[in-house]
This record gives structure tokens, sequence and C-alpha cells, in this order.
């Protein structure tokens, strides 16, 4: 299995710089990360294609090339000694792969099973500059702001005030926006300003308010 999913990693990475991604830091975490321990026995034949799949409890891990997209940005508009933010932890793929591209994550999820999932996931690979939180994604984690970068990878009508508030200086959030019509939206802090670019058309699972155990 070993070899297999090492080949196989290599080869996502592969069709993702076909598509587009260029960061060779992204790409080697993509080829790095065993992507098939982030999703059920069932799913791991289909773990290694460029698709979003099922997690329970009506969630999804996102598409490789949109983890890879959103990563990619991140170290574009940031730094790699950004302190970021991810809301909406998940399987902790994207965790995974912004634990390899950034010094220190804070990541919430609202969903208690998956986030100690995620937990258990990214101990396993020896990832521990990630901080977890079980919480409500919408109120963000203003213990630990201000942030350099803030990633949401569920989408909401609009973007949640508790979130920008908590972006530092020139700080740089990315969330998908939008209900039945999604777009990637990137937004930077300038003082008490905010200044929101529209990006390409993307579909997520909502943001929902709230944290269930």
């Amino acid at each position: 299995m070993l070899t297999n999913y090492r080949r196989s990693a290599h080869q996502l990475a592969q069709l993702l710089y076909e598509q587009g991604i260029r960061s060779q830091k992204v790409l080697d975490a993509i080829a790095l990360t065993p992507r098939h321990l982030f999703v059920d026995d069932v799913l791991q034949h289909k773990s290694y294609q460029n698709t979003a799949l099922p997690i329970g409890l009506g969630q999804t891990i996102s598409q490789p090339f949109m983890v890879a997209r959103m990563t990619e940005l991140l170290l574009q508009l940031t730094s790699p000694s950004a302190k970021i933010l991810e809301i909406g932890t998940g399987s902790g793929y994207q965790s995974a792969i912004l634990a390899q591209c950034f010094e220190h994550i804070y990541s919430v999820e609202r969903i208690k099973a998956l986030q100690w999932q995620a937990k258990s996931r990214l101990q396993k690979l020896d990832l521990f500059n990630v901080t977890m939180k079980h919480a409500d994604g919408w109120q963000g984690w203003q213990a630990n702001a201000p942030f350099g970068g803030i990633i949401v990878t569920a989408a909401a009508a609009e973007i949640p005030q508790a979130l920008l508030a908590q972006l530092d200086e020139d700080g740089i959030l990315l969330s998908p926006i939008g209900d039945r019509e999604q777009h990637l939206v990137a937004v930077k802090r300038q003082g008490d300003s905010f200044i929101s670019e529209k990006l390409e058309a993307v579909k997520f699972v909502p943001l929902v308010a709230g944290a269930i155990d």
C-alpha cells in the first residue's frame, strides 16, 4: 500500500501542476500526504482522484485542486511565517497541507467527532504544528487573533464579521461565498477597511453556525 500510495500521490501532484498549481511547496505537500488516510475505507480507491468525497455527517473532503489552490493563494498573499486560522477542520486533509506550508495552523471544527478524527490523523503523520478547537467557526478564535491568513472551507452567504475582525493588518481571508452560486473570495485588511476580490466559481458545503458534540 505504501508504494502504491506514494505513486498515486505523486501522480495527483503532477495532475494539479498540469491544471495550473505552480507552488512547489504545495505540490510537494500533496505528493507527500497519504490522502487515503483521510477518507472512509470504502472510498479509499477514489482517494487520489481529483474529486471531493463524503466523510460523513454531511461533510466532504475537498477536491485536491481546491485544497492546493487555496493554499497556494495564501502563500502568494501572506508568508510561510504567517499565523493561519482554518475554519472547518473536516477530515484534516486541508490542515495537513497547510501544516507543511506554514509555521503554525489554528483550526476550528464545529463537529467534535470530526475534530478528534482529524487530530488523530495529523498525529500519525507527525504534524504537530496544528492547534485544534471544537467550536463555532463563525466566531473564529479570538484568543489567538490576529491572524495573517484565514481560510474558510465552507460557504457562507456573507463573510462572518468576527473573522474579518480577527485579521491582522494586511492579513488575507479566503472563503467561498454564496448560496446556490458560490465564488472564492479574497479579502485583504487595510486598517479598518477590507478590500475584496471575487475569484473563481466553487462549490462547498454550507458554513453552519453553532457547535455540536
